[in-house]
């Protein structure tokens, strides 16, 4: 066998057993992609998210379709990715619809975006300030735990601070 440069690169001639393509041996490792195949239920259990959410996302169109071969179809490592980042965002309070923004990347600058905020005061010395336009159920979340705060600051004994505690009971 004799190596030559060709082009920059070092170009070996092929054996002369190997100048028939059909002799040439096969490769024996699956693309890795196919590695990770998985099925609609597969994919479900893996995020845990239900079969129909998944179907919904697509959809949407925030979440890709199947690869299909054949009568099969499957999914794969980008769309556990895929759907891992929706749900982190909607657990965030994002809207489906700012996130599909996100995944496009047609997402505004958040800088350059003016943002609404709801002011609740919940104290006469406390004021929380929630950010217009969440999805309603955080809202909802949101709202139920400003009333017990405000419950819980209104039934407190305001004659002063909290009295210091202490690890260590001496006070030698």
């Amino acid at each position: 066998m004799v190596a030559k440069p060709v082009g920059g690169f070092w170009n070996q001639e092929p054996p002369d057993a190997y100048s028939d393509l059909a002799a040439m041996p096969q490769k024996t490792r699956q693309p890795s992609a196919e590695l990770h195949r998985l099925s609609l239920q597969e994919l479900a259990e893996r995020t845990q998210c239900t079969p129909r959410t998944i179907r919904f996302y697509i959809a949407r169109g925030l979440l890709p379709g199947p690869v299909k071969a054949g009568r099969g179809a499957w999914y794969g490592e980008e769309h556990v990715r895929r759907i891992e980042a929706i749900r982190r965002w909607q657990r965030q309070g994002l809207t489906l619809a700012e996130i599909a923004a996100r995944l496009t990347g047609n997402a505004p600058p958040a800088q350059l975006t003016p943002t609404t905020w709801w002011s609740y005061a919940i104290a006469p010395d406390v004021v929380v300030q929630v950010r217009a336009g969440i999805a309603p159920w955080r809202l909802h979340r949101i709202l139920n735990g400003l009333r017990q705060l405000a419950q819980h600051l209104a039934s407190e004994d305001i004659s002063g601070p909290p009295a210091k505690e202490s690890d260590d009971e001496s006070t030698d």
